[in-house]
């Protein structure tokens, strides 16, 4: 059940919204403060529709804590993903932007927390803070990086494929530790729908991850043992 948080649990997610997103780095005090004094938390089960597509772009979400999958449909109602963030990514910009309805949907994938604040307080501090507008871009900039990337190696082999994608979820999202970069251990029909394989076949090349030691997979986590060695896979 969707939960809304309570005013002083709703401050402490804001403080936490503040230290975790990239997107409010450096912004005055001011600016924070107006922008922050009309935003909700929620916390969603997994596998809740956030965003729909086609639905209208009112509000721009930032995400505290969880996964959320970006997903659309081709001209034959097959379910394409076309990225996974997590905490303190942002999701529903565009549509907030260009003031026209969504084009995708949004799913979480794990339990997930999320900040929203108004379409027109998000657009009014782009306008009023160049370098809320640079953090856009960069935000931007690096999913556009990644997507390239993603489309040279279409017609790679399927264990370049899969190692691009485990690298493309650790620099969203990885978390460093002594052994790794952990990521969450997702379903193989996610990981498939990402690089475009089946989902038999990405099962074979985690295997063959594993069997390397490159990636090491327990119960909900997976840990990227050798980002090298994914890195020289897809080179």
């Amino acid at each position: 059940m969707e939960e809304r948080h309570s005013y002083r649990n709703q401050n402490d997610e804001i403080e936490k919204l503040l230290e975790t997103a990239s997107f409010f780095a450096g912004l005055p005090e001011e600016s924070l403060a107006s922008v922050m004094s009309h935003a909700v938390i929620r916390s969603h089960p997994a596998n809740r529709v956030i965003l729909l597509e086609n639905d209208w772009g009112g509000a721009v979400y930032f995400i505290l804590e969880g996964w959320v999958k970006i997903r659309t449909h081709n001209v034959d109602g097959k379910e394409i993903t076309l990225n996974i963030v997590g905490k303190g990514e942002i999701i529903g910009e565009m549509a907030a932007l260009e003031e026209i309805p969504r084009s995708t949907d949004a799913i979480t994938l794990t339990p997930t927390t999320v900040s929203s604040i108004p379409a027109q307080d998000f657009v009014s501090l782009l306008q009023s803070e160049p370098i809320a507008g640079i953090h856009l871009a960069q935000l931007m900039a690096k999913r556009l990086r990644q997507l390239n990337r993603r489309l040279r190696l279409r017609e790679a082999d399927s264990l370049s494929r899969v190692a691009d994608t485990l690298i493309f979820l650790a620099e969203g999202q990885g978390k460093p530790t002594k052994q790794g970069i952990e990521i969450p251990n997702l379903p193989h029909r996610e990981l498939s729908s990402i690089s475009g394989l089946a989902r038999e076949t990405v099962t074979r090349s985690l295997t063959k991850l594993e069997k390397k030691g490159v990636i090491k997979r327990e119960d909900d986590i997976l840990c990227i043992n050798d980002l090298d060695a994914l890195e020289q896979i897809i080179n």
